[in-house]
């Protein structure tokens, strides 16, 4: 029996629905950013939803200038070294404390210097160091990166049902059963901690821990092992780094100083990417009896802290670089972190997350990542690294219409999740001045234009005000508010608004009525890219495809915490509830095919991804202008789950095509090649070799000027005698061929290379990007990887 902690009650669970939005970062210091809020006094009901919303900025606009970023005295510094020079993790250590050594004058310094070694994974540490140090350091001949410790952010039932993947848990077909739910898989999570009380980590008819697992569970801060069992079967936490470069320290006033999670995060992420299964749901537009479950329901999860609640979620490099290391060490399967940094071309952004997730795929380790919040801006994506699986989010096929009935006899549709008593007929009105709401809106209900001059206005601000209800007129891309609960806050779009304006204008006075809403749920409703969700292409390096893949991620069911006074709540959606659903989808993965490299299994989910929705319709995007979903906004397309278990064909890549990845941009020597590897004859390849050769499923040109021969190489997985043909959809205007006409494979050939020849055709202007496809089908299987073609016959420029 588990102790329970003062803050224990019945836990409720969620559709989560907050856009969780990137935090900018500027000299190593958050600039702006978005944060998930609590929200007011849950109802009766065991859950609670809370509308895709951006909270808002507050009385930080009004401030007379900025208040400078704390500087430490002594900054945290990270220094990369590249793979392990030794097997003994403790003699990789004292080579640590010997390079600090050589700049600090004593052992005594050097250890008080010491925030992390880095010596299961791969070798390097991070020291808090004046910058004059640090400085010198770099220098230091087995220092290949020198990294500021920079802050990162969190990116946050119907689910499966949707993918067509868990309709029915007892089938005795498919990849749920031939995986036995993920029995033996243990995924590792780099996140805010976990609540392990929880239905959700119940361990009910689990077997043993795999033997090969290192890991463990910490004792601190109301956490101990025995809020471990079967099911979460490891639990730390690294706060060391981000605590050294804070003003105020995190203490336990604000947060667990374990791998307790505070914010809520990690335990959403835990339960969508390994749940168990949780039965009897009840929520308003569930159907009686409703489950809810992870992906791999009976896999091991292993929580890995690393992200704290300051400042809405944050995580510094060093914190992370630890988790990664020590994850690598324990012996995890797969690693869902849903975490990044800014979508700016940063060198040393890029690095964050890549480079300990390159030593986690080299040794067989699938990474899997968020595109990213900050869309539905063009190049917004981030974790863009090839050997990162890069997730992007859509939207399920659900939707919460809620009747608005007119004293005119008009009925109108919103958008909202008010499960209030219905409001009687209301007058309402409209205006843009907030001067005098509580004399306008008092016993009313106020519409109000969002992009008019008076800017967004918050409901909970109307409700103070004794209005009745806010009928939010807003266009697609626009970020919904935070609303009160049992406060009716209606999204209409800007034609059923104009209508209502135009009545409200027109009559000497208009009433309305506003029903609870209901849920619709099916092929009526159509699934679109978020609007959150970041789009390609890579600012940082354009001709690799990301994203590579989309999940759902906003209006998923899972789990909350309780808090001290139990009644806050907390919602995250976008990407960072994308990227378990994959992580768990790869764990299935890795199961039924032990063999394939992390790169073939997101070859195997890239390939046979779709371009429409489980009921036939073609995937859309939301936000901005209404149009069908490109690669840049879901990469190969929404995910299949079982398609991808028997793709025929996958484009594998090992550590070789990485070093070709960094070298061609130019991040690698062959001095750092070495180091990297710990393999004196690695080199980079030559200067002719090109990054469009990189062997991705997929082709990127971002500047195509005259004729460009690309080469890829494809792996037989399926059947051993096969014949595969083309089947190319060219981008418009553009020629596109490929040889040979045919691939074939046998007993004594289950790889081949083949060509695709681009030329510009008819364009003869720098053109913006254009797609297509190119298919290989052996008549069963149709592997598909997206073309992305752009002209730039004026190098670098734009208009």
């Amino acid at each position: 029996m588990k102790r329970t902690l003062k803050m224990d009650s019945s836990f409720r669970l969620c559709f989560a629905a907050i856009a969780f939005g990137f935090v900018f970062i500027t000299n190593g210091k958050l600039s702006s950013g978005t944060t998930p809020h609590e929200a007011d006094p849950p109802q009766a009901s065991m859950f609670a939803f809370s509308p895709e919303a951006a909270p808002l900025e507050g009385d930080d606009y009004l401030a007379d200038k900025p208040v400078p970023p704390f500087v430490p005295e002594f900054p945290v510094y990270i220094f990369y070294l590249g793979e392990r020079k030794h097997k003994d993790a403790k003699l990789v250590k004292q080579s640590h404390f010997a390079i600090l050594k050589s700049v600090l004058g004593s052992e005594e310094a050097a250890k008080k210097s010491m925030v992390y070694s880095y010596h299961h994974g791969f070798s390097g540490f991070a020291a808090k160091l004046r910058p004059a140090e640090a400085e010198k350091l770099k220098n230091h001949p087995e220092v290949i990166i020198l990294l500021e410790n920079r802050k990162l952010v969190m990116q946050t039932t119907r689910t499966w049902d949707y993918l067509g993947k868990f309709s029915t848990p007892t089938s005795s077909k498919g990849l749920l059963h031939e995986t036995n739910m993920g029995s033996g898989a243990i995924i590792g999570v780099i996140d805010s901690g976990i609540w392990s009380e929880s239905g959700a980590f119940d361990d009910y008819g689990y077997g043993p821990i795999p033997k090969h697992w290192k890991g463990k569970c910490v004792s601190a801060d109301q956490f101990s092992p025995a809020d471990c069992n079967r099911k979460l079967i490891g639990a730390k936490y690294y706060i060391n780094g981000l605590n050294a470069d804070l003003e105020t320290r995190i203490n336990r006033t604000t947060e667990y100083l374990s791998p307790r999670d505070r914010i809520g995060h990690g335990t959403q992420v835990s339960s969508t990417v390994a749940g168990s299964f949780v039965s009897n749901m009840t929520f308003p537009g569930l159907s009686s009896g409703s489950i809810m479950r992870g992906g791999a329901p009976k896999a091991h999860i292993a929580m890995y802290k690393a992200c704290w609640g300051v400042e809405g979620g944050m995580c510094s490099v060093a914190d992370v670089w630890k988790a990664f290391d020590e994850a690598i060490h324990d012996g995890v399967d797969v690693l869902s972190v849903s975490l990044g940094g800014s979508a700016l071309k940063s060198l040393d952004a890029e690095i964050d997350i890549a480079i300990p997730a390159l030593h986690a795929v080299n040794r067989g380790i699938p990474v899997v990542s968020p595109a990213g919040n900050e869309g539905s801006r063009f190049s917004s994506v981030v974790n863009v690294s090839p050997w990162i699986l890069t997730v992007a989010a859509t939207t399920l096929d659900r939707s919460f219409p809620t009747l608005i009935t007119l004293d005119n006899n008009k009925t109108i549709l919103g958008q909202s999740l008010y499960t209030g008593p219905e409001i009687g007929f209301t007058e309402v009105i409209s205006t843009d001045d907030h001067s005098n709401l509580d004399q306008v809106t008092k016993g009313k209900i106020l519409l109000h234009f969002s992009a008019g001059n008076s800017g967004p206005l918050a409901p909970d601000v109307v409700q103070k005000n004794g209005g009745i209800g806010l009928i939010d007129m807003r266009s697609p891309s626009d970020d919904r508010l935070e609303c009160p609960v049992n406060f009716p806050c209606i999204y209409v779009d800007l034609e059923v608004g104009s209508e209502l304006f135009f009545d409200i204008h027109t009559m000497s006075s208009l009433k309305i009525k506003i029903s609870p809403y209901k849920t619709i749920i099916g092929e009526s409703v159509a699934s679109k890219v978020a609007k959150s969700s970041a789009r390609g292409p890579s600012a940082f390096s354009p001709a690799i495809l990301k994203p590579d893949i989309a999940a759902p991620g906003v209006s998923l069911l899972t789990p909350r915490i309780p808090t001290d006074e139990d009644t806050s709540e907390f919602a995250y959606s976008g990407t960072s509830m994308a990227t378990p659903v994959i992580a768990g989808i790869v764990a299935l993965l890795k199961i039924s095919h032990p063999n394939w490299s992390p790169a073939a299994i997101k070859s195997a989910l890239v390939t046979t991804g779709m371009k429409t929705d489980p009921h036939g319709e073609r995937v859309a995007v939301d936000g901005g202008n209404y149009k069908a979903a490109d690669a840049f906004d879901y990469g190969g397309g929404l995910v299949n789950p079982e398609k991808a278990t028997d793709p025929g064909l996958v484009y594998d890549m090992d550590i070789n095509d990485y070093i070709h990845y960094l070298c061609s941009q130019a991040l690698y020597t062959d001095k750092k090649v070495s180091a990297l590897t710990r393999n004196v004859t690695k080199k980079c390849p030559s200067s002719s070799s090109s990054i469009l050769d990189l062997n991705v499923p997929s082709i990127t040109i971002p500047d195509l000027k005259g004729n460009v021969t690309v080469t890829r190489t494809v792996t037989n997985v399926g059947p051993v005698d096969s014949v595969y043909t083309p089947v190319m959809e060219a981008p418009f205007g553009f020629s596109v061929k490929v040889s040979p006409e045919k691939l074939v494979f046998n007993k004594g050939s289950n790889k081949t290379a083949f060509t695709v020849s681009v030329s510009p055709g008819s364009h003869r202007v720098n053109t913006a990007f254009y797609f297509g496809s190119l298919t290989w089908s052996d008549g069963v299987h149709n592997v598909t990887i997206p073309i992305s073609l752009r002209t730039r016959f004026i190098p670098d420029f734009f208009l």
